[in-house]
């Protein structure tokens, strides 16, 4: 199945074609951007699609972030993926943006915890955690806070925006963090 993603929940309007039998995107682009969603992102599925062979009729499955994230990125990606589908015919599914954080670090979690954080500002972030038989569900919470609720865990990978917040914050509790280059 071919899946329609698209991404613009935080400073990035990005949308790729996946296949779930091949290791890379069929397509992908992406613009680093603070604001201007609106009028990027459906000139960029535009070139995303055009550049697979039949077009939104190979698609699947239309997917979205769905936060937590920019309210109006938000809301233009996921406006722009519920038109894909309706003139299409096809599902439209919502990803958390933690959990998509998360997938590329599945297979690099070793005994310790994985964690994605996005810098939620003022001294907060929005982190989930998995690990062996411990994590942390999706929160918003004070960076000492997460930190703390993640200590005593063994080591942790971090992935987002907010990792380097949350790693030095876990290094004052001794615990060693490693940040991802995913963010």
């Amino acid at each position: 199945m071919r899946i329609l993603a698209i991404d613009t929940a935080l400073d990035v309007c990005a949308a790729c074609v996946a296949a779930d039998d091949a290791e890379a995107p069929l397509s992908a682009e992406s613009l680093p951007m603070e604001r201007g969603h609106a009028e990027s992102l459906l000139p960029l599925i535009e070139r995303v699609i055009a550049r697979i062979e039949g077009g939104f009729d190979a698609i699947g499955r239309v997917a979205v972030t769905v936060g937590p994230g920019s309210y109006t990125g938000l809301r233009v990606g996921l406006s722009a993926a519920r038109a894909i589908g309706l003139a299409t015919g096809k599902p439209v599914v919502g990803v958390g943006t933690l959990s998509a954080l998360l997938a590329p670090l599945l297979a690099d979690a070793g005994d310790g915890l994985i964690a994605a954080a996005v810098d939620a500002r003022h001294g907060a972030v929005y982190v989930q955690a998995l690990g062996p038989g411990d994590g942390l569900a999706p929160a918003h919470l004070p960076v000492d806070v997460a930190a703390e609720r993640l200590a005593g865990h063994g080591p942790v990978l971090l992935a987002g925006s907010g990792a380097p917040l949350l790693a030095a914050a876990l290094a004052e509790r001794g615990v060693t963090a490693r940040i991802s280059g995913i963010s």
